[in-house]
Order: structure tokens, then C-alpha cells, then sequence
């Protein structure tokens, strides 16, 4: 048995003469993977944000062409000089026109609407001067689209579903995964004065005395100090009005004018109701009114945890504060789909991992083949890890870099642990020595083709435009898991 000095590999050294040392970091990187793994949002296509700006104008009476020649085209002239703009688009209309502005993604969000800003600044002096107010600047915002809407419905008047819908609004919003609750198809209460004309105008009132009458009577005001012994209080008149069920009433009595020497009740010249607004939003269901909950999901958050939690919340809400007859449906439920494309992708590197540890017993051994085959996971795992730290989410691109990587990250592997059995039976070394010198022989190629494997992904870094946001993530998850496998 030859044992001269040879070429080592310091780390595959090290690990050989520290094999506790290496079980406990395989355990932590495993554990920590999987818990990295279920920690990670989870989203059917990458967060990306593509700065996107519209400019809506109102102008009451301008029919579409004066609209284009009057204000779109001003607006338009300073749009084209701003930098950073990818496109824009416009439209007019009756009244109304709007530019829809998009930037190119490297912008700055925030730098976009600021520019946009300046440039409406600009046109305003080519602008008419009898605009009802100025050219309204609001940034498009993908990620306030509802993932998820909550149907309540049920044989109850507006005012029970809305109590029903707050309750659920409230919990909802209490999720750090939520930015907000938006609420369609309920009606606010307002009170409504209608007035007589005729009784008004025989008691001469005036629209602004009823206006008046009303505004001072609901007011809590100081009335100054009173000296009590030897300390001063305030004096506070407390004139508001408190109970809703007896608002109308209340309004109903307030004096307008006392005429003639007898006082004139806003109740003699008027109908004072208590009752809902206009409905200015519908929803139905089954032909039964329904108040429907928007789910907005905060930036960043998993999907499929929100929708679960939201689930819980309805759930839990239906079997002990709401009536049995009140129906809760859940419809446009974006995790369905993502839950599906996700899980249809693990099982397809679960599966293909299988197929590639059968495909290596067949020429290495059972062995071997596990040996070899725990190069894919652990990889993964430390993929994993990095993840949060650079800002990714797991989504179906992320899933799929790995579906490509899982037939590549065992190459190392292979051509160590060959190398190592054909030192240790050819030259009949310990297998302690035949595994250091093994990979002292082969690093240098091991590194070199796992770097031309992964210098082809280095191009794809510096895709530009919102096609280069949306597939960066390929890449990225390509290099660091190749990279991962000569570690492992």
C-alpha cells in the first residue's frame, strides 16, 4: 500500500477527520431547511412591480374630441420627456380622460409617481382654466387586487348583514398577512331633511336657515367658568347628538325660526328620516342580497397561509357568533390555483429524485446511489436557506429552476464517490484515504464543470424589462443550488 504524500482537498479533509461535526451540520441544514421551506411565501407566479402611473382628468361637458385636443394631448406633450418611461397610453371620452403611464422596472416606484407629478405640473398652464379641479395623479398598484372575496348572505335586512360583515371585516383585518378589508354592497346610514317647498316658503325660511339650525343645534360648546368655593370649573354644554334611535326625532324638533312669536319646528317644514344612502354598489347571490368582504394581501405574505387563516376566521365565526342561516361562500380564491401548481411541481421533483436514485443503483449500487441521491435534497435545502435573504418568494418559476437543477446537482457527487471506491479497491487504500485523496483528484474538475454549467445562467442576470423580472428568479435558484452541490 502506496501512502506518499497526495494531493488533498482541505474542506472533504476536514469533514473525513470530523464526521461528527459533519452529521450535526447535515441534521441542522436538513431541519433548517424544511422549517426555511414552510416559512417561505408562497406564490403562483413572482411578486414583481412594474411602476405603473395613471393620470385620470374630469371636465364636465367636453365631448371626447375637445377632450383629446383640450387636455390629453397637453398632458401627453410633458408624458413623452419624462425618462424612464416604457410606454404610455391614452384615452378620452365624455368628460373624462385618463394616460395610463408605465415605467420600466427599474424605477423606483415612488420616483415614478413624483415625475408623473411634475410633468401634471407643467401642463397645467396649457390646460383650461375652468377644470372642476386638477388632473389626478394615482399610482397602480398590482398587489391591491382581492385574492379572495367573502360572500355573506342570508334572509336578513341591510342593516343585520352589515353588522355580520364588521364583525368578519374586523377579525380579517387583524391578520398581519391582510392590509386592508374593502367592503362591497352594504349601505351607510344618513339622516335625510326633506324639505316642503311650500310650507318652507310660507313660513319664509330659507334653505340656509334650516342649514344653520341644524349645524348650531348639534355642538358641544364651552360656556365658560363658574367659581365652586375656592376652585373654578368649566362649564361645558353638551349639545350633540347621541342616541341614533332617536335621531330623527331629535332633528324633527329642532327650531328653525320663531315667527310671529310662536317657534317654527323643522318637523312642521320637513320629513326627518333615519334611513340608508343611495346604493352606489351591488352585489347578489342566489338572488339574495350579500355584503362581499375584498381580501387584500400585504406584499411578500404567503398566499396560501392567508387564504387558510381567512378560512379559519369564517369558520370559526359561523359556528358561534353567526345564525345558522346565514350563508358564508368563499369565491376567487387565488391559492386554489397556486396551491395546485405548487403541489403538482414538488411531486414532480419528489418523483423525479426518485427516478434519478434508481437510475444511479443501477450503476453504482444501492449504496452509492442513496449517498449520491442525498446530494439533491440537501442542495435544495440550502437553496432554501438563502431564499429569504435575497427576497424570493417559492413560486412556480422558483420550482421549476429546481425541476432542472435536480439531474445536475448529483454530478459532483458521482465523480467523487467513483473516484473514491476505484481508489479504494484498485489500490487497496483505507477508504478514509481513498476518500481525500479521491477528491483531491477530481476537484479541479468537479469545479470547473459545475462552473460551465452555471456560466451559461450568468446572461440571464441582466435581462431587462418586466420579461427579466419575471424570469430572474430561474437563474438566480440555478447558481446558488450548483454552487450548493460542490459544498455538498
Amino acid at each position: 500500500m502506496n501512502l506518499e504524500k497526495f494531493k488533498e482537498f482541505g474542506l472533504t479533509s476536514w469533514s473525513v477527520n470530523n464526521k461528527t461535526a459533519i452529521y450535526i451540520l447535515t441534521i441542522f441544514v436538513t431541519l433548517f431547511g424544511i422549517s426555511t421551506y414552510n416559512s417561505l411565501p408562497k406564490e403562483q407566479f413572482p411578486d414583481i412591480v412594474i411602476p405603473t402611473i395613471y393620470i385620470s382628468t374630469i371636465y364636465p361637458g367636453t365631448s371626447p374630441a375637445d377632450m383629446e385636443n383640450l387636455v390629453t394631448r397637453k398632458l401627453e406633450k410633458q408624458v413623452k420627456a419624462i425618462s424612464g418611461v416604457k410606454k404610455f397610453t391614452s384615452n378620452s371620452v365624455q368628460d373624462f380622460s385618463n394616460i395610463i403611464v408605465e415605467f420600466n422596472p427599474n424605477i423606483n416606484v415612488e420616483v415614478a409617481k413624483q415625475r408623473v407629478k411634475d410633468a401634471v405640473d407643467k401642463a397645467k398652464q396649457d390646460l383650461p382654466d375652468d377644470l372642476p379641479m386638477d388632473p389626478s395623479v394615482i399610482e397602480i398598484n398590482f398587489n391591491d387586487f382581492p385574492v379572495m372575496y367573502v360572500n355573506i348572505s342570508g334572509p336578513y335586512p341591510d342593516d343585520k348583514l352589515k353588522e355580520f360583515s364588521t364583525m368578519a371585516k374586523e377579525k380579517i383585518e387583524g391578520l398581519k398577512q391582510v392590509t386592508r378589508v374593502d367592503r362591497v354592497g352594504d349601505r351607510d346610514k344618513e339622516l335625510q331633511v326633506d324639505v316642503d317647498m311650500y310650507k318652507m316658503q310660507a313660513a319664509t325660511i330659507t334653505f340656509a336657515d334650516i342649514e344653520r339650525a341644524i349645524a348650531y343645534e348639534n355642538k358641544t360648546i364651552s360656556a365658560g367658568s363658574v367659581r365652586v368655593d375656592e376652585m373654578k370649573r368649566a362649564v361645558r354644554i353638551s349639545g350633540e347628538f347621541t342616541d341614533l334611535n332617536k335621531i330623527a326625532t331629535q332633528v324633527g324638533n329642532i327650531i328653525v325660526k320663531s315667527a310671529f312669536g310662536s317657534p317654527v319646528y323643522l318637523k312642521d317644514i320637513a320629513k326627518v328620516n333615519y334611513t340608508f344612502t343611495e346604493q352606489e354598489s351591488y352585489a347578489r347571490m342566489n338572488h339574495n342580497p350579500v355584503i362581499s368582504l375584498n381580501i387584500v394581501k400585504r406584499s411578500g405574505e404567503n398566499l396560501i397561509e392567508t387564504s387558510d387563516k381567512v378560512r379559519a376566521i369564517m369558520k370559526e365565526l359561523q359556528a358561534t357568533k353567526f345564525p345558522r342561516d346565514l350563508e358564508i361562500v368563499i369565491t376567487g380564491d387565488q391559492s386554489e390555483n397556486t396551491r395546485t401548481t405548487l403541489n403538482d411541481l414538488i411531486n414532480s421533483i419528489i418523483i423525479g429524485f426518485i427516478l434519478v436514485t434508481i437510475v444511479l443503483m443501477f450503476f453504482m449500487g444501492v449504496t452509492n446511489a442513496l449517498f449520491v441521491g442525498l446530494s439533491v435534497p440537501i442542495s435544495m435545502f440550502i437553496a432554501f436557506m438563502i431564499m429569504p435573504t435575497i427576497g424570493f418568494s417559492l413560486n412556480m418559476i422558483v420550482l421549476f429552476a429546481f425541476l432542472f437543477a435536480l439531474g445536475i446537482v448529483v454530478d459532483d457527487a458521482i465523480v467523487v464517490i467513483e473516484n473514491t471506491h476505484r481508489l479504494f479497491h484498485q489500490e487497496h487504500l483505507p477508504i478514509e484515504i481513498a476518500a481525500k485523496k479521491a477528491a483531491g483528484q477530481v476537484i479541479a474538475p468537479v469545479f470547473s464543470g459545475t462552473l460551465t454549467t452555471v456560466v451559461p445562467f450568468l446572461p440571464l442576470l441582466f435581462w431587462k424589462g418586466a420579461v427579466g423580472e419575471f424570469m430572474g428568479f430561474l437563474p438566480v435558484v440555478m447558481i446558488i443550488t450548483l454552487m450548493a452541490s460542490i459544498f455538498v
